[in-house]
């Protein structure tokens, strides 16, 4: 099908980097902390892809629709499951009443353009607390015939179906008259990111080969745990980065993924606050190869 243009997206300037660990950042004009030297990270696919399947919080926009109303923000928190198919199409389940429902069950076959925000917070206290945001902007529709059986597989995928819906509610029980839930579906058109690590625009074919990092159903409690449990050894790393490491800075363990630990180090001052990323021997693909690496970075800062 015949896609329109000018889908809007926020502007994504690329970010460039040299290869060392320690991380000094710069504010931009949102007061986001920015590395200046590039380490080995994730690419912008591979990061979005990671945000889509997170629980980050998610707002969807329809600047497409042809009534006023139908263009308001659903807010955070909608839609209730988000997953990519092979394809590299966003599944999206929604209340039946929601917004989105009503406005992609009356489009019949026109084009609804549709705007996914996904917004990350650190689920640490730290200043900066939001680590990024990725825009996926595309035509929505509502997921028919034989694809249901399939898209509603991917999301059992990431949450058991029962957990999602409820005992009682099902993808096709009536409510006043509509399903109690709809499975929609995002063709992407156009993607950017926003991150820790620069923004960029993201080819919507790379996502659909991007995989998720392993780490993402596990970092928010990986990293309360850190910085609860192991503070004072997170305040150690230090010791690994040289002169720029004083004692006594304090570091919250601020992101993870398979390759590294970013950690935030906060001094008296703005200017003497700055990430560092650690990264592991390895890439790891479980919490045990996680657990080992993170024992080694702390056994080499105890040296």
């Amino acid at each position: 099908m015949s896609r329109p243009h000018g889908i809007p997206l926020p502007s994504a300037r690329r970010s460039s980097g040299s290869n060392e660990t320690e991380s000094a950042f710069d504010d931009d004009k949102q007061g986001q902390p920015r590395p200046r030297e590039g380490v080995r990270q994730l690419t912008g696919a591979e990061r979005v892809r990671t945000l889509v399947e997170s629980n980050a919080s998610v707002s969807l926009t329809l600047p497409g629709a042809r009534d006023s109303h139908e263009s308001e923000e659903l807010g955070t928190g909608v839609p209730a499951a988000r997953t990519v198919t092979p394809d590299g199409d966003v599944i999206l389940l929604v209340s039946g009443e929601s917004t989105a429902a009503r406005a992609a069950a009356h489009a019949q076959d026109d084009d609804l353009t549709a705007v996914i925000e996904i917004t990350d917070v650190a689920p640490v206290s730290v200043p900066h607390r939001i680590r990024g945001r990725a825009w996926l902007a595309g035509w929505l529709t509502p997921v028919r015939g034989d694809d249901r059986a399939v898209c509603a597989a991917l999301l059992a995928e990431r949450r058991p179906v029962g957990e999602l819906l409820g005992m009682s509610e099902s993808l096709d029980a009536p409510h006043s008259g509509r399903p109690a839930w709809m499975m929609l579906r995002l063709e992407v058109g156009e993607i950017s990111v926003d991150d820790l690590w620069g923004a960029e625009n993201v080819d919507p074919e790379d996502l659909a080969g991007a995989e998720p990092d392993p780490m993402v159903a596990h970092e928010t409690e990986l990293l309360q745990h850190l910085h609860a449990a192991h503070g004072d050894r997170i305040a150690d790393l230090c010791g690994l980065l040289g002169p720029r490491g004083a004692r006594g800075m304090r570091a919250v363990p601020l992101a993870l993924d398979r390759l590294g630990l970013r950690v935030r180090f906060s001094g008296a001052s703005a200017e003497s606050s700055f990430d560092a990323r650690f990264d592991f021997p390895e890439p790891v693909t479980d919490i045990c190869g996680l657990r080992r690496a993170v024992h080694h970075l702390f056994a080499a800062a105890s040296h």
